[in-house]
């Protein structure tokens, strides 16, 4: 794996760690700012809202861009944008940062993804995907406690800080490791248009939604359903949440080592794991030797799609991948959105937390209804078939036996 492509999962872990600090800052900046709890948490629902929409409009606009000028300039904007959060008093100020902040993060992911596919080659596409979301998942078991450690001795601005320097650094390491000028691939509009036409393209979105909002849903509520129905101490919060990010990282590197050779196994087994945990934590949400190692579960099979995922789209981009990735970052923000929300909604009504444990299998469920879908579509006779899904039909072969 090029050194680049490690360069750029630093880049995704800088960014990342801005995404996920603020659910353990919210205390601080609310006092601070003297705005309500709920008000500071806005700031995180931008922030999402920014990335869903930043993806695709990013890697429209700097299509014509080499990639290495548009991830540095996201960079530096992203940068910038922490350095004004960390000197703003205003909330309103603070609001705008984390959305311009979100919109070019997004952008960064989709121009880093296509860098990392590029430099990594189609034999190690999912091995390169799984280093850049291995950043993510780095974020979440040390960027997300180191960014509380440093909001609750320091003050929230100084995680803010905290990031605009590791983000100085990710810009350093683009400057020195990823190549000058445009890419022997240039992006052509008319092509990158005519890929987004193929529904197995919109097939695996809703793949990639689906898996995703099923991690989700369970996710945003652990720290609750914790304290209040498995009966544990808030102190095991952020023991559990750390075992969660390294089941993850396992269930990422696996699934980047298998992905390139067997993506539709890897997605399959991967979310049936998904549901049997959501299962399982639905059922034992009161008993804390089985919801932990269900919550655990939940993050390493979790994980193991996204690499799996990640590759379908590219594979079945072909040679116009661009667009194709950033709608794909664009599906990963819903599932992030509407998990959460069908969750809350579930709540709202009375349910008790078994309930997102049953919607994350729910979710999960649906997400593995998309694979027969895209069997039977790269199944067809090869003069039927979209030029792109030829590696995939490959791939689905060894699983079917076609």
């Amino acid at each position: 794996m090029p050194r680049a492509v490690y360069l750029l999962g630093l880049a995704i872990f800088a960014q990342g760690t801005s995404e996920l600090m603020l659910a353990g800052l919210l205390p601080e900046i609310a006092t601070d700012l003297n705005v309500s709890i709920p008000a500071a948490g806005l700031l995180i629902s931008s922030f999402a809202v920014g990335m869903l929409v930043g993806a695709p409009i990013l890697a429209f606009g700097t299509l014509r861009w080499s990639r290495r000028a548009a991830m540095l300039a996201f960079l530096t904007i992203f940068a910038l944008t922490h350095v004004a959060g960390a000197l703003t008093s205003s909330y309103g100020v603070l609001l705008a940062t984390r959305v311009a902040g979100a919109f070019v993060y997004a952008g960064f992911w989709a121009v880093a993804s296509v860098t990392a596919i590029e430099l990594a080659g189609p034999e190690a596409r999912a091995r390169a995907m799984s280093v850049l979301a291995g950043g993510l998942t780095v974020a979440t078991i040390v960027g997300l406690p180191a960014g509380t450690l440093l909001g609750q001795h320091l003050g929230w601005r100084s995680a803010f800080w905290a990031v605009a320097v590791l983000s100085a650094l990710a810009f350093a390491g683009v400057v020195t490791t990823i190549p000058r000028g445009r890419s022997a691939n240039t992006p052509q509009l008319g092509r990158e248009l005519r890929s987004m036409a193929n529904p197995q393209l919109w097939l695996a979105y809703a793949t990639t939604a689906l898996s995703t909002g099923a991690i989700l849903v369970i996710f945003s509520y652990l720290a609750p359903l914790l304290t209040e129905t498995t009966g544990l101490a808030a102190g095991w919060i952020p023991v559990i949440l750390a075992l969660y990010g390294v089941g993850a990282l396992i269930g990422i590197t696996i699934s980047g080592r298998t992905s390139d050779r067997r993506p539709f196994g890897t997605l399959v087994v991967s979310l049936g794991g998904v549901i049997a945990a959501a299962v399982l934590l639905a059922l034992a949400t009161g008993t804390p030797w089985l919801a932990v190692p269900a919550i655990i579960g939940v993050g390493t099979f979790g994980f193991a799609t996204n690499p799996a995922v990640n590759s379908r789209v590219f594979t079945i981009a072909g040679s116009a991948p661009t667009l194709a990735a950033a709608f794909n970052i664009s599906a990963f923000n819903i599932g992030i959105t509407v998990g959460p929300w069908l969750g809350g909604l579930a709540l709202a009504a009375g349910a008790g937390y078994s309930a997102v444990g049953w919607i994350g299998a729910a979710l999960a469920v649906l997400a593995l209804g998309t694979i027969p879908l895209a069997l039977r579509a790269t199944g067809r006779p090869r003069a039927e078939r979209p030029a792109g899904d030829q590696a995939a039909y490959e791939s689905a072969s060894s699983i079917t036996g076609a």
